[in-house]
């Protein structure tokens, strides 16, 4: 079983690269601009990291979506809707990364679950 810690954290942002300029200048975080999937990763010194997503219908500003680790995302979900929560998105393939699958808790709240391709990175 993961140790269900939170692995990536999304900001949405009107414009990803403006959005990590910012807080680049701010936390001096590291970026990597995935301009494929207009996607800025960041990376902080201590092991943590996100990325800012385009704002949109699906991640409205201020909704910020926080990742945790699953060994099992199916059945994540399916615990999710048996404790009075909903899928939103089920398990879904990030090319050459790993699954994700987003569900909304029982207060309304709004997380994801992620499995990497590469647990040893």
């Amino acid at each position: 079983m993961s140790k269900r810690n939170v692995v990536h954290v999304e900001i949405p942002a009107a414009s990803v690269e403006s959005a990590g300029q910012f807080y680049q200048q701010l936390f001096g975080w590291k970026l990597e601009h995935v301009p494929e999937m207009n996607y800025t990763m960041w990376a902080d010194d201590a092991g943590g990291g996100g990325g800012f997503t385009e704002v949109n219908a699906e991640n409205p500003a201020g909704q910020v979506l926080v990742y945790i680790a699953s060994d099992d995302i199916e059945a994540d979900l399916s615990r999710v809707v048996e404790l009075g929560g909903a899928v939103l998105q089920p398990k879904k393939e990030i090319p050459n990364t790993g699954w994700f699958g987003v569900f909304k808790d029982s207060t309304g709240n709004v997380l994801a679950l992620y499995t990497s391709m590469n647990p040893a990175e």
